[in-house]
């Protein structure tokens, strides 16, 4: 089954973004500050999934992370052309054609334009978040050295075992990785393959994972919050998101 198969459907959730649009480095980013006094040296860098900037659900969540104490910006990795959120609905919509026009050729220079103007700046501690789709910018920043530590929660596109040791091997950012129960992108049996290769102190900068009943792939951002055990893995991976920062934070 190919990748633009394999979006779920999900769950729009209610509430009033917080954060604004900024420009930087010429990219579209939403942006998030921590009101009162905040590491002005840290960012947390939120790579969406599919739907980008968008989706209200992805700007709630980057207000969720500066309300603990972290500026967080979410850059457009796909430059205006997010996915509608319309798409389960509409037949004339060509998802594979979207996904040949955003490849690592085009979401690359967005994030390393968004990295560079931020270390510029100051900062000096970026920790990525990368649900779905972005869970490769953050593995591709880890791996380059620009991130501190790395969180994906139902990540797609990793090659496995492949990409799972490549991170073992290059990257030095601690990793967390939220998953879930029903995952055609990242199932039980990569999962497995994750603990093998990452776990057991095999990875030495920190490797931890979560495991969530009852979720399935987009969970950590579309769930359903009227379903206790999907609220539950939504609110209990960011829970363990931001726990995973702080644990990190003098990185």
């Amino acid at each position: 089954m190919s990748y633009s198969r394999r979006i779920y459907p999900g769950v729009r959730h209610e509430g009033v973004p917080e954060g604004k649009i900024e420009q930087i480095a010429g990219i579209e980013c939403y942006v998030a500050t921590p009101t009162g006094d905040y590491p002005k040296e840290k960012v947390v860098l939120f790579l969406s999934d599919v739907f980008g900037i968008p989706l209200v659900n992805n700007k709630l969540l980057v207000d969720d992370f500066a309300r603990h104490g972290y500026r967080t910006v979410m850059p457009d990795l796909f430059q205006g052309d997010a996915l509608p959120e319309d798409v389960f609905t509409r037949t004339d919509f060509d998802r594979e054609g979207w996904v040949s026009r955003h490849t690592p050729a085009t979401w690359e220079p967005v994030v390393d334009a968004v990295v560079g103007a931020l270390q510029a700046e100051g900062v000096t501690w970026i920790g990525t978040t990368g649900y779905c789709f972005g869970a490769l910018p953050a593995w591709y920043l880890a791996l380059k050295g620009a991130s501190k530590v790395t969180v994906v929660a139902h990540p797609s596109r990793l090659g496995v075992p492949d990409d799972l040791q490549a991170y073992c091997d290059k990257a030095k950012a601690p990793l967390l990785i939220n998953s879930c129960e029903t995952d055609m992108m990242f199932p039980q049996d990569a999962q497995k393959v994750a603990d093998e290769i990452l776990g057991g102190g095999k990875f030495a900068p920190g490797y931890e994972r979560t495991y969530w009943e009852g979720c399935t792939h987009g969970f950590a951002v579309r769930g359903d919050m009227s379903d206790p055990k999907v609220k539950a893995g939504k609110e209990g991976a960011f829970e363990a998101t931001v726990k995973f920062y702080n644990k990190y934070k003098n990185l």
